[in-house]
């Protein structure tokens, strides 16, 4: 059974320990292409090494949380990915050989893909059964995540890229003794809880044809954002754009990302074709997005576009969730999540890196996004039909061999 939160609890401990790691993460999802750059790897020997990341995220993410499921202290389990996340980055930036950077970043990445979803695991231990909403915590990583990566420019610039590792540690370390500065957490009555099997009616589920057409068309969105994502920084600093410009691009693109959030669970209509119409919409300004970063010319342009970042992606992962649930019977959603979060962001992260790297070291980074936004239209437009055929004929979750059902939605 999952830990019990003692009472005494910090909430104010709690929220920085977020602040930090989710800092953490934003260091080394921006500045760490810039290191490697600077050490001499190019486009794509870059999206291979990170396209390691999802990849290693598809054992990883099971092994950790079937971990925690079933070991009675959450807070060590965290402690030692924290632990392992900061040794293999270490080793990381001290490696002098392509077999040492590879195997440090493998066994990093096997400690730091399921890191965030652990924190949340472990925030939602701590604050059951106190009334306190997940959300004022999660804010702290939003907040730890933009603040960071604005003020993190200004210092790479001046100390050099070099000092990144420095930086890395210490928000990790920090993040490591405000985990030791929280109370125990006391272990609760009864036996163990045996997670249940995400992969039940594995069949059932891919034999859905709305939900496997929901899942590709999803990758071909997916795929461009992850390869904005990883190339990002490069693209602005081979325009001439600064490590400062590199840090508030990151932050507009996350400082009003909850706040859309919000919008989306207070306003958006939870039917099938809803949903589909407003993930084609979606799908449509991610159109628009990659287009205007192909034709920017500044550095500064590229920044601000990613201000529809909060929009494009805040949006599209939020109806792809609610899709997930309302595409499937409740027996077999757990599946459906499972292959939701393998798709879009295993494969798609995998892909976007690999595919990214090659299109940007060859063709160069307009052509990238002109790809990226060619294969955003087509899934847009897929989802279009989709939206037609549920508007005109509705969906039943429980048709999953896709028979439909007389309703729109539910």
């Amino acid at each position: 059974m999952r830990e019990e939160p003692d009472k005494s609890s910090s909430p104010f401990v709690l929220k920085g320990f977020t602040f930090f790691v989710y800092g953490a993460m934003v260091l080394f999802a921006t500045y760490f292409p810039l290191y490697l750059q600077d050490r001499g790897l190019n486009k794509l020997e870059i999206g291979l090494l990170l396209a390691f990341g999802p990849l290693v995220s598809i054992f990883a993410n099971p092994f950790w949380g079937l971990s925690s499921d079933r070991y009675p202290h959450v807070r060590r389990i965290v402690l030692m990915m924290l632990t392992g996340t900061l040794l293999f980055a270490e080793l990381a930036f001290g490696a002098h050989t392509y077999e040492t950077l590879y195997t440090a970043m493998l066994l990093f990445y096997f400690c730091q893909t399921p890191l965030l979803a652990q924190t949340h695991t472990l925030t939602l231990s701590y604050i059951s059964d106190t009334g306190r909403p997940f959300g004022s915590f999660r804010l702290w990583g939003s907040v730890g995540w933009a603040l960071t990566a604005l003020l993190a420019g200004p210092v790479l610039e001046r100390a050099g890229i070099s000092s990144l590792a420095f930086l890395f540690a210490a928000l990790l370390g920090a993040a490591m003794l405000s985990l030791a500065a929280l109370p125990p957490l006391s272990r609760g009555s009864g036996g163990f809880a045996v997670a249940p099997n995400p992969f039940r009616g594995i069949g059932r589920v891919i034999r859905n044809p709305y939900f496997l057409s929901f899942l590709i068309f999803g990758l071909l969105v997916s795929i461009p954002n992850t390869m904005n994502t990883t190339f990002l920084s490069l693209y602005i600093t081979d325009m001439g754009g600064s490590r400062s410009i590199v840090g508030l691009a990151v932050f507009l693109s996350a400082f009003l990302e909850i706040g859309v959030l919000k919008l989306c669970e207070r306003y958006l209509r939870r039917s099938v074709p809803a949903l589909l119409g407003w993930l084609a919409l979606v799908s449509l300004l991610f159109v628009f997005r990659w287009w205007l970063t192909a034709q920017a010319t500044t550095p500064r342009e590229v920044a601000l576009i990613q201000i529809m970042h909060s929009t494009t992606f805040g949006g599209f992962f939020y109806v792809g969730a609610q899709l997930t649930r309302l595409l499937l019977p409740r027996p077999f959603r757990s599946s459906g999540h499972a292959f939701f979060t393998l798709g879009w962001s295993g494969i798609a992260g995998v892909a976007g890196g690999v595919l990214g790297g090659w299109l940007f070291q060859n063709f160069g980074a307009q052509n990238m996004y002109e790809f990226g936004g060619f294969l955003t239209l087509i899934g847009a437009v897929g989802f279009g039909v989709m939206w037609f055929f549920v508007f005109q004929s509705g969906y039943a979750p429980g048709s999953h061999n896709g028979e439909h059902g007389g309703s729109g939605g539910q």
